[in-house]
């Protein structure tokens, strides 16, 4: 397989999580209204209870990968994904739709650790950074286009053809991943499935300070980003009022992201991820700080385009920071890349949705606790970099390939 597909395919397995939380929020009204949920808020439990699924069930895929290889667990949780998925065209309830979304969530789990551990066993150091970059930039499109496909979606029909439409997607990739990815485990690197072996797996994660450290960090940032995707439907429609354009205004976000992505891909071999990422942190810090003044102290509610200019900078170096704190992360962990992708991405998944859902449960008819959640996470993240830096930023020392 080519370098190209390569990178398409990683993206478009790890897009099958983006998929599943961009598509459904211009559908949250409608599902709310068709099952009975009068409180705004918790419509948003749409989401969360799918980050809550996917992020505990990668505590499995890890070990399990580490053991049988990549491919099978990998199919396992596709068919997972596509199951939960038609089951949820013909659910009744909200209860029952929360739980076909969390076991949506634990076959899409596979797809965010198995895709990461494929490229941890092929890639390493800054070669690594780039070409996580490059699927992160593919992987952006998704929000670009997922809202407005929701939204198109539903003019042809209800929300349940929107899950009609993620099986049918799942399928498809399902087959495109079983044709072109051979078993890139290397035999030297395959662990025994057991419980020592599993706990000792854990240990040689969780006792790397750095590994840790950023993976904490990465943790606190993404619990910006859910925040927001928690709040983005009462943001955009509840205080802007945006109506049809809020998968428009969504969009912009994601395609900034991307364009971020594919600039942090081809300036990290140059300056190294430690530069890129450390600065882009500080720069979120930065923009936010000065959104919550203006956000607090400014007119109510701020004007649209300014609000957007804010949000926009401060998610261009958002795509700085997330591939490359990743990276950052999974580099000292190549011979237990399966277990490494699965542990830290627990933590940042199951923990961020957390972060974002006290952030998405704090709104109150405004921005405000939006961008207050957001400075604050950046603050902690910073903290938490300087203490696996040892207190240095902006270090060159990460290998080329």
């Amino acid at each position: 397989m080519g370098k190209i597909e390569f990178i398409a395919l990683m993206a478009a397995l790890m897009a099958l999580n983006a998929l599943a939380i961009d598509i459904m929020l211009p559908g949250l009204q409608q599902i709310g209204a068709a099952l009975g949920v009068e409180d705004e808020n918790q419509r948003q439990f749409v989401v969360s209870a799918y980050l809550f699924g996917f992020g505990l069930a990668q505590l499995a895929y890890g070990p399990i990968s580490d053991r049988f290889g990549r491919r099978k667990p990998m199919l396992f949780g596709l068919t997972v994904y596509v199951l939960a998925s038609l089951a949820a065209v013909a659910v009744p309830t909200f209860a029952g739709l929360l739980a076909l979304r969390f076991i949506q969530g634990i076959g899409s789990a596979a797809m965010r650790v198995i895709t990461i551990s494929i490229v941890r066993d092929i890639y390493g150091g800054r070669a690594m950074a780039e070409v996580m970059s490059l699927i992160m930039m593919v992987f952006m499109v998704v929000p670009v286009i997922a809202p407005g496909t929701g939204q198109v979606i539903l003019f042809f029909g209800d929300w349940h053809l929107i899950f009609l439409f993620m099986a049918v997607i799942a399928i498809a990739i399902g087959i495109w991943m079983y044709i072109r990815i051979p078993e890139t485990l290397r035999p030297e690197d395959v662990r025994p499935f057991t419980l020592r072996s599993v706990l000792d797996g854990f240990r040689i994660v969780l006792t790397n300070r750095l590994a840790l450290c950023y993976a904490v960090a990465s943790m606190f940032i993404f619990g910006a980003l859910f925040g927001f995707i928690n709040s983005a439907q009462q943001v955009y429609v509840g205080i802007y009022e945006l109506g049809a354009w809020f998968a428009l205004a969504f969009a912009a976000i994601g395609a900034l992201m991307a364009v971020s992505s594919f600039v942090n891909a081809t300036f990290v071999g140059r300056f190294g991820m430690r530069r890129l990422s450390h600065a882009s942190l500080l720069g979120f810090i930065g923009i936010t700080f000065l959104w919550l003044l203006v956000q607090y102290f400014g007119p109510q509610p701020m004007p649209f385009p300014l609000f957007l200019a804010f949000f926009g900078l401060a998610m261009f170096q958002f795509g700085w920071i997330g591939s490359n704190f990743n990276s950052l992360a999974m580099e000292p962990l190549g011979h237990v890349a399966g277990t490494a992708s699965s542990v830290l991405g627990f933590m940042g998944t199951l923990g961020g949705a957390l972060i974002g859902a006290m952030i998405g449960q704090a709104f109150d008819g405004t921005a405000l606790p939006m961008v207050a959640g957001f400075f604050a996470v950046s603050i902690v993240g910073l903290i938490f970099v300087l203490i696996g830096e040892r207190g240095r930023l902006f270090r060159p020392q990460n290998p080329r390939v």
